[in-house]
């Protein structure tokens, strides 16, 4: 892995959130890329607005001081909804910089500092054709709904 930084994202850095919000979203192969107005729907755009209040939690992963990844976790009626106490993850990783373990980086530092918090558990929802599924179930996510295109993941981080 290259020389890679991880920093606590901030209620200032809107704008990598924006880009990495964007970026999460799964577009199969062979699809044209959704235009980036698409994080403004409210059902995206939760993810970023106003964050930095209690409870939320972000990392982002940099290289000579560029975001090359961001994960996340709030509380929020978001897609991997799955009660009002279990903060839901959101991650991306830059195309050129994936495969090269800062997901998993960013990941284990997220649900580190959640466990921390005394969150129980984290919630996300991954697209079925997505690979970053297979990245969910190898740390620890087990699928607890799971629809014609997508499953809802839970992991547990106390037991």
């Amino acid at each position: 892995m290259k020389k890679i930084s991880i920093r606590r994202i901030e209620s200032s850095d809107t704008q990598i959130l924006a880009e990495f919000i964007y970026l999460a979203i799964f577009v199969p192969p062979g699809v044209a890329p959704l235009p980036k107005e698409t994080i403004y729907k409210p059902e995206i755009y939760i993810y970023i607005k106003d964050f930095g209040k209690p409870g939320d939690c972000g990392f982002a992963a940099e290289e000579n001081g560029v975001a090359v990844g961001a994960a996340w976790a709030r509380t929020i009626p978001g897609y991997g909804h799955v009660d009002d106490e279990t903060p839901e993850l959101a991650i991306s990783v830059l195309p050129e910089h994936r495969g090269q373990g800062i997901g998993t980086v960013l990941l284990q530092e997220l649900l580190a500092s959640l466990k921390k918090q005394g969150y129980r558990q984290t919630s996300l929802s991954v697209q079925k054709a997505n690979p970053a599924a297979r990245l969910y179930q190898r740390l620890g996510y087990n699928i607890i709904h799971e629809s014609p295109e997508e499953f809802i993941m839970v992991k547990k981080l106390c037991e």
